[in-house]
């Protein structure tokens, strides 16, 4: 086998082989712009098309593996994952600037994944039904769906990658994966640790690179199916080609999570749902709390404790032991976050706190954690999402006008609500327009057992993660046995 790395470049992983290309991306610390984190090779259309072949021929082999085979693959993935949670949380930190605790137990994340669908893997199974005919037996089957192209963002680039690899393996489909240009280590990383876990060539392919490398893969003619996550209107288009060329397809896109809080809210909780929720991991996650929709009689004591806390929040590099807030992820991020600053205070928003590229010690892209007060739900502060650590704050009347400021939004991923009501708690779960839902906790922070996903703009398709995962990565056969 080639080499991983050459003295500069981590290379491709195609059919079993480490494939060098002409050109390379270097992967910038944003805790610290003069820290390479290393060069990454970039793919070209030509390398996407090796990488679905390989994956082709593969498919024969491995989709008749046994359970037990496949078991074993994943569980030795999970467990080199485990075992190596602080050079990879390390490595993870640097390249996207999560702080190191959320790092390691994205790492960790990460490994009990492959391990939960090395035993799902066990547990594919079918039904056998009886026939309204006599003498006519039926079972139904599940079967791999083929060559599946992933395509993955780069604020989890460990955790996404492994929640649509793993299961896709588990299932029998061979895998070719373009992660984020922006993160490509650990992507990289997790190609190695796969190289040695006993899986035939081909059946699992790493192509880097940018959009471009991404589009080679959705057109295709040879994938069978894509899982993307990422932005609106890249989704969108994925799902037009997807549906033009009849392949089936898995979308995770954007989230505007509205986050209640009514009056008869425990404050120091809620604060700290809040705070978590809005500001941790940078704010970028999909799941993070971008709405404070918060009622009357609590308002003015919820805003000025949120003010204070988080005005006290430590900004700083994420290998800081001190740090709570990493950098956003890049310039364009910054660029964004700043830009929809002015465009909340154009709308009438009021700035209560942060909104400020800040200096450190080592240059990277830091951002104080900004907090806007706007009480207009259709501001596009209150409707767009902005990826990073700001949130809007809106005052409501009553519960009944919070359910619905937090239903007013094209997008429907995660939504909480904080309240000593069971009547208010239970009636925000059964009506809120959302695939997940909180009562007193972040809306951000989910089990790597249990089904991901949301409604309206947010998602399309099966859900992602836990058991439900086998719904996109297999297709059901039904057999009819005459006796």
């Amino acid at each position: 086998m080639s080499s991983p790395q050459s003295s500069r470049q981590h290379r491709l992983y195609i059919g079993g082989e480490w494939i060098a290309t002409a050109s390379s991306r270097q992967n910038i610390n944003p805790s610290d712009l003069d820290d390479v984190v290393g060069d990454y090779a970039e793919a070209e259309p030509l390398h996407v098309a090796q990488a679905v072949e390989a994956a082709h021929a593969a498919l024969p082999q491995w989709s008749r593996s046994t359970p037990q085979q496949r078991f074993d693959a994943l569980d030795f993935i999970g467990s080199e994952i485990l075992a190596r949670r602080q050079e990879l949380g390390t490595l993870l930190a640097r390249e996207e600037g999560k702080v190191l605790p959320e790092a390691i137990g994205e790492v960790i994340r990460a490994g009990h994944i492959f391990k939960f669908h090395a035993g799902e893997a066990l547990r594919i199974g079918g039904q056998a039904l009886p026939s309204v005919r006599l003498g006519i037996e039926v079972i139904t089957s599940r079967e791999a769906v083929g060559v599946v192209g992933l395509i993955t963002p780069w604020n989890f680039p460990i955790a996404i990658p492994a929640w649509k690899t793993a299961p896709a393996l588990a299932c029998g489909n061979t895998v070719v994966l373009k992660p984020s240009e922006l993160t490509p280590g650990c992507a990289w990383a997790l190609a190695d640790i796969i190289s040695r876990s006993g899986l035939p060539a081909g059946a699992f392919n790493l192509v880097l690179g940018a959009g471009a490398a991404g589009s080679a893969l959705v057109e295709h003619p040879k994938v069978a199916a894509i899982s993307f996550t990422g932005s609106v209107g890249v989704g969108s288009k994925i799902a037009q080609h997807c549906a033009v060329s009849l392949k089936k397809f898995q979308l995770e896109m954007g989230g505007k999570n509205p986050l209640v809080v009514l009056d008869d809210a425990d404050l120091a909780l809620a604060i700290e749902c809040a705070v978590n929720g809005s500001f941790y991991s940078t704010g970028q996650r999909c799941t993070a709390s971008s709405r404070l929709i918060v009622t009357d009689g609590i308002y003015r004591q919820f805003v000025d404790a949120l003010v204070e806390r988080t005005r006290a929040l430590r900004v700083g590099h994420a290998l800081d032991a001190t740090t709570q807030i990493g950098p956003v992820v890049d310039a364009r991020q910054l660029a964004k976050n700043i830009d929809y600053l002015r465009i909340g205070k154009d709308e009438g928003g009021r700035i209560l706190c942060g909104g400020a590229h800040l200096s450190q010690p080592r240059p990277g892209h830091y951002f104080s954690p900004t907090l806007i007060e706007n009480h207009d739900p259709q501001a596009r502060l209150n409707q767009e999402e902005v990826f990073g650590p700001v949130a809007s704050i809106l005052r409501v009347k009553n519960f009944e006008q919070a359910l619905a400021v937090a239903n007013d939004t094209p997008l429907g991923l995660s939504a909480g609500i904080c309240t000593n009501s069971l009547k208010y708690a239970t009636q925000f779960r059964r009506e809120i327009q959302a695939g997940m839902v909180m009562v007193n906790a972040p809306t951000a922070g989910v089990d790597y057992h249990v089904p991901f996903g949301g409604t309206k703009g947010s998602s399309y398709g099966p859900r992602e993660q836990g058991a439900l995962a086998m719904e996109f990565y297999t297709r059901v056969k039904t057999h009819y046995i005459a006796a």
